[in-house]
């Protein structure tokens, strides 16, 4: 067995144990919050007595001790069962395989405009330090870094839906349209313009920041000094040399941060009305709808561990010193 491969099969070992344990503690951590679900579905049902909630709790295994239901939670993910939505009487994975894709498609879109328009705003920045145009990149990158999302998509909607009427301010397609094909996915990708901007804004932000200061850091390195002795083009060094490998610290953040796209999805999606997990996940929250909670929370978990052992991938074919020293 190649080191490669044992590499990458200890990563996915320790990958499940990490999920497990997050399993574990979600469910522990979801169970001492405050609320009682029952209590929540008696009081929509118009008939919160006390025999009607126990009645509940029963039904829903609520009544049983906090060990018997987290072994019989553990069991039923083990065999692939996420549960039953106690508001929406429909198990928990149908709920997430109906919203999952339209989540996908905004974090990955707000995450590859984020990466390309970082990095190329960075590069930008840095061979030009002290020109206007770095003033410039440096003053955006810092506005858009401390500058709340949920704001960010509120001032958006106003000024580009409201005011201009260029976009739409909400939702994922265009409702009674009755597009399909070609049609339908312009429709879609015009929706998707301003909740996969307004989410990528904040890491474009960290991303032009951190290649800004990589290459700085790059470019005055020995081997780059060489590279102009033998009079390569200025082009040739800064793709080749500089940004190739001032890049590899924005590989590591950028995978440790795809994950966190779908927390901060959660906001944008209920500022857009976007139908994805995010606006589930709230939604289940405002109804203590607890098996729909750890759904949405094992599922980004696990996406969080599948970005991180695609980014060590990744970083291995970028460096070829890790693939070397494996």
């Amino acid at each position: 067995m190649s080191s490669a491969l044992r590499a990458t099969l200890s990563r996915v070992v320790k990958a499940v144990a990490v999920i497990l344990a997050i399993v574990v503690l979600n469910f522990l951590l979801i169970r001492m919050a405050p609320g009682d679900p029952a209590a929540v579905m008696a009081g929509e049902a118009g008939a919160a007595d006390q025999v009607f909630m126990d009645q509940l709790r029963e039904q829903f295994g609520l009544d049983r001790p906090i060990h018997e239901q987290a072994l019989i939670y553990l069991s039923n993910i083990v065999q692939g069962d996420l549960g039953f939505s106690y508001r929406q009487n429909t198990p928990v994975v149908d709920l997430i395989a109906e919203r999952l894709p339209a989540t996908l498609l905004l974090t990955v879109s707000a995450f590859v405009f984020a990466l390309l328009a970082g990095i190329a705003l960075g590069a930008m920045s840095a061979m030009r330090v002290g020109h206007p145009l770095d003033f410039v990149i440096s003053i955006v990158s810092l506005v858009f870094y401390a500058t709340p999302l949920f704001w960010i998509g509120l001032m958006s909607i106003l000024l580009f839906s409201v005011y201009l009427g260029w976009l739409p301010a909400v939702g994922m397609e265009s409702i009674g349209a009755g597009y399909t094909g070609w049609a339908r996915a312009a429709d879609i990708a015009w929706h998707l313009v301003l909740p996969a901007t307004t989410l990528g804004l904040f890491y474009m932000a960290v991303y032009t920041r951190m290649t800004r200061a990589s290459m700085l850091e790059v470019r005055n390195m020995d081997f780059v000094r060489t590279a102009k002795a033998k009079g390569l083009k200025a082009g040739v060094i800064v793709r080749r040399h500089i940004l190739r490998n001032a890049i590899l610290p924005i590989i590591t953040l950028a995978g440790i941060q795809a994950g966190q796209l779908v927390g901060g999805a959660i906001l944008t999606e209920t500022v857009f009305g976007w139908p994805g997990i995010g606006r589930l996940a709230f939604d289940a929250l405002l109804q203590r709808d607890y098996p729909v909670l750890l759904g949405v929370f094992l599922i980004t978990s696990i996406m969080v561990v599948v970005f991180n052992i695609v980014t060590d991938l990744v970083y291995r074919v970028v460096d070829p010193r890790i693939r070397a020293s494996a």
